[in-house]
């Protein structure tokens, strides 16, 4: 296994500074006082050097593994840890997140948030963070150049001609201009790629499960049957989950029109590929792009497997829809300034699976951060703690889940000690802490 901490040499000039954005939404957190003990940040599967670079400014000692680790290795791992990143592969269990006794943090460097069991996450007191949308052109980029070769053959004349073949033919290959793309999923992705394919001369019909407002002169359909009937091109960018697993199977393909594309960058769940790659075989469909897979390898090299291999005019690429350095960037930024702000304020803005968050920072105080059981009476006895102690309150807000609230409360300095003992000894509590 290849691992170990960033060097300067190796990290590309595009992040040679911290990026913008992250001035921006940092700035602030200059007037607050530093961490009142070093915080431990693991970063796995290779997390882009700006959220390194934005993690090493802030002082936290860094440690970068370039690939994944299973779960017997994560358990050790995550002992000391107080903040992890990781992408795609990496799977945080609750018997992971049940040995992570530091653990303030988890920061997924890409769209998807399954990997990581967020319903243990938020009992344990630990939230979740993600980068929803900043790949979203990359995904929309890819699936543009994939109709375009899929339309063109591209792909199997390529490797004739590497093979020594030459195969010159127009039959087959069409312009996409004029043809219809059917999308399953319009939301950030789905429609960024809707006005794409539009200025390409595509007409763009879609189907999403919740009512969403057309862009352009995009066409919304009633049911995924409408769109699959109709569509010369059909691609799904729809989330994993149980009414999604199998959404497209025999039944669905064939609703296609024969000769139609079949293009999946969003969940390897979502496409029964044996059932695909009967009908690529058949003729029935004229070809498929597919990104994601039920099953991918842990770590880049050989073995992969799929039934689509060596079907006609099928381009299979290794889950790299979001693979591009601008969009890697803007994760590593987004997702880091996400997880600094909560380590240094308590700020959980944007966690998937925590209540959102973030108080200003007032002076001459001390903040408590709180986690309990969302039961009744919990806030009353918090502030009878207060009132007990005389502790004046500079501020408060509580916000709550259907299983946990949090508390961010800045109190006097004087009881501040005494009150976080108090509050941490209540029933309900699940972690407690003085931030500064």
């Amino acid at each position: 296994m290849n691992s170990g901490r960033s060097s300067p040499q190796s990290r590309s000039p595009i992040c040679s500074s911290p990026p913008k954005y992250a001035e921006m939404e940092l700035q602030h957190l200059e007037r607050i006082p530093p961490p009142r003990h070093p915080v431990k940040i693991l970063l796995l599967e290779n997390v882009h050097q700006t959220g390194v670079l934005l993690f090493e400014k802030e002082g936290f000692q860094v440690e970068l593994l370039k690939t994944s680790l299973t779960e017997e290795e994560l358990m050790e791992k995550i002992k000391d840890v107080h903040v992890i990143g990781i992408r795609s592969k990496t799977k945080i269990t609750k018997r992971v997140l049940e040995n992570a006794s530091k653990l303030l943090a988890i920061g997924c460097f890409c769209i998807g948030t399954d990997q990581v069991d967020l319903e243990a996450a938020e009992r344990l007191g630990i939230p979740v963070f993600n980068s929803p949308f900043a790949n979203t052109r990359s995904v929309a980029e890819l699936i543009i150049a994939e109709i375009v070769c899929l339309s063109r053959k591209l792909f199997d004349v390529s490797k004739g001609c590497h093979e020594g073949q030459w195969f010159k033919s127009a039959v087959g290959c069409h312009e996409i201009r004029g043809k219809t793309l059917g999308i399953v999923g319009y939301g950030h992705i789905g429609s960024q790629l809707s006005v794409l394919a539009e200025s390409q001369g595509m007409n763009v019909i879609f189907y999403d499960i919740i009512p969403v407002l057309p862009l352009g002169n995009s066409t919304p359909c009633k049911s995924l049957e409408e769109v699959l009937s109709n569509s010369d091109f059909v691609t799904l960018h729809v989330p994993k989950s149980p009414q999604t697993e199998n959404m497209i199977g025999e039944k669905q393909i064939k609703l296609m029109k024969k000769g139609a594309y079949l293009l999946n960058a969003s969940r390897g769940t979502v496409v029964d590929l044996k059932a695909l790659a009967d009908s690529l075989r058949s003729g029935h469909l004229g070809g498929a792009a597919i990104d994601v897979y039920p099953k991918e390898p842990k770590a880049n090299g050989s073995g992969f497997e799929t039934p689509l291999q060596n079907c006609p005019n099928t381009i299979l690429t290794p889950h790299i829809g979001g693979s591009t350095e601008e969009a890697q960037q803007m994760i590593g930024e987004e997702v880091a300034t996400a997880l600094i702000k909560l380590v240094r304020s308590g700020s959980t803005v944007n966690a998937v699976n925590f209540p959102n968050l973030e108080v200003p920072f007032t002076s001459s105080s001390h903040r408590i951060l709180n986690v309990h059981r969302n039961v009744p009476g919990v806030l009353r006895d918090i502030n009878n703690i207060f009132a007990s102690r005389d502790t004046n309150v500079k501020a408060q807000v509580l916000g709550t889940t259907a299983d946990i609230g949090y508390l961010i409360v800045d109190v006097d300095k004087e009881t501040s000690e005494e009150v976080k003992e108090a509050i941490a000894s209540l029933k309900p509590s699940l972690r407690t802490r003085i931030l500064y």
